[in-house]
């Protein structure tokens, strides 16, 4: 039955998919509804949770998305990691702004990362653009280093330097396996 009260995604569903499946392929998992981003941040167990707020735009395909994957090549990596994508996800998206990120402005792409369920580290956009990935993936590190126990990386260096990274909607690039 159609609920419409449901937010309908902004994008067309196929032609974010390899956006989406490039974190997938590193070990996070997707967070699509209020329901599941409470199922990963309310639990106070000790565990850390990378968050990390997936977009379409520029600065997440050259900065962010390649940041975040290369941060857990690392040998000290969150407990878990969870994504959820602006645009798509919105009601997730909005529930993770107005419950656990509400001292920040709305900001797509961004990281977070929560330690026994309280937020400890938040990257925004505006601190995202103009930066390499190997810049945030080392300021990443080094938060991971601080708040996180789990032995690294999330995949092995083998299959990670077969990562393919999404560029643009509906790109070409072969689905991550």
């Amino acid at each position: 039955m159609f609920n419409i009260n449901t937010k309908t995604p902004l994008y067309d569903p196929e032609a974010v998919q390899p956006m989406r499946d490039e974190l997938i392929y590193v070990g996070f998992q997707e967070a699509t509804t209020p329901q599941l981003i409470d199922d990963f941040l309310s639990q106070k167990n000790g565990e850390t949770v990378f968050v990390v707020i997936n977009s379409v735009c520029g600065c997440a395909a050259g900065s962010a998305r390649p940041a975040a994957t290369l941060a857990l090549q690392h040998h000290t990596i969150p407990d878990k990691l969870i994504t959820v994508f602006a645009g798509q996800d919105r009601e997730a998206v909005d529930y993770l702004r107005e419950k656990y990120l509400s001292q920040y402005p709305p900001s797509s792409p961004s990281m977070a990362l929560f330690d026994n369920g309280e937020l400890v580290y938040f990257l925004p956009r505006y601190r995202i653009e103009g930066r390499y990935a190997e810049e945030i993936a080392e300021e990443l590190k080094s938060i991971f280093d601080k708040y996180c126990k789990r032995k690294g990386p999330s995949i092995s260096p083998e299959k990670y330097a077969q990562l393919v990274h999404a560029i643009s909607c509906g790109s070409k690039i072969p689905l991550n396996s």
